[in-house]
C-alpha cells in the first residue's frame, strides 16, 4: 500500500502526453489545469478499483478481472464508456495474441534450428568415425632367400589415418 497520498497519483509526465494528444494543436494548458486533471484522474482510477474490487469480492475472488471493471463502469454510473473500453479491451487481446503467437513461433523456430544443428552434429560425427577408421593394407611381395634359394612371403602392413584423426587429436 502507499505510505503518502501523493503516492497514488498518475505520474504526471503520462497524463500530460496524454492531454497533449487530445487537445489541438496551438492550445496551452496552464500547470493547475494539468495538475487538477492529474489528480482528477488518479481519483477516477481509485475509485473505480475500489468499485471493481468490491464486485470481486462478493464473488469471492481475489483478482479483478476486466469484467469486474466493466460492471464497476455501470455501477459507478459510467454506461457511455462501457461500449469504448470493450473495444480497447478487445484491440488489447488481439495484440496480446498475436504477441503470443509470435513467441510461440519463434520458439518454434529456434528448435527447429538447433534440431537441425544437433543433427548436422550427428551427421558429422558419423562422417568424421567413417573418415577417421584405421585403414589396413596388406601387400604380399616375394624376395628371394639367399641361404637356400627359397622365396619367402613378407607382410607389410601400413596404417592410414586421415586428415580428421589428426584434427580430433
Amino acid at each position: 500500500m502507499a505510505e503518502k497520498p501523493e503516492d497514488l497519483n498518475l505520474p504526471t509526465a503520462v497524463v500530460g502526453r496524454l492531454i497533449k494528444e487530445v487537445l489541438p494543436e496551438g492550445i496551452n494548458i496552464s500547470k493547475e489545469a494539468r495538475a487538477a486533471i492529474s489528480k482528477s484522474a488518479s481519483v477516477f482510477v481509485l475509485y473505480a478499483t475500489s468499485c471493481a474490487n468490491v464486485l470481486a469480492m462478493k464473488h469471492k475472488r481475489k483478482t479483478l478481472t476486466a469484467h469486474d471493471v466493466l460492471d464497476a463502469m455501470d455501477e459507478m454510473e459510467f454506461e457511455s464508456f462501457i461500449e469504448p473500453l470493450k473495444e480497447g479491451l478487445e484491440v488489447f487481446k488481439r495484440e496480446q495474441k498475436g504477441k503470443k503467437d509470435a513467441a510461440e513461433l519463434k520458439r518454434k523456430q529456434k528448435e527447429s534450428e538447433k534440431k537441425v544443428r544437433e543433427e548436422g552434429e550427428v551427421v558429422n560425427e558419423e562422417e568424421q568415425t567413417e573418415t577417421t577408421t584405421t585403414t589396413t593394407t596388406t601387400t604380399t611381395t616375394t624376395t628371394p632367400l639367399a641361404e637356400n634359394n627359397k622365396t619367402a612371403e613378407v607382410e607389410e602392413t601400413e596404417q592410414v589415418n586421415d586428415e580428421a584423426m589428426e584434427t580430433e587429436n
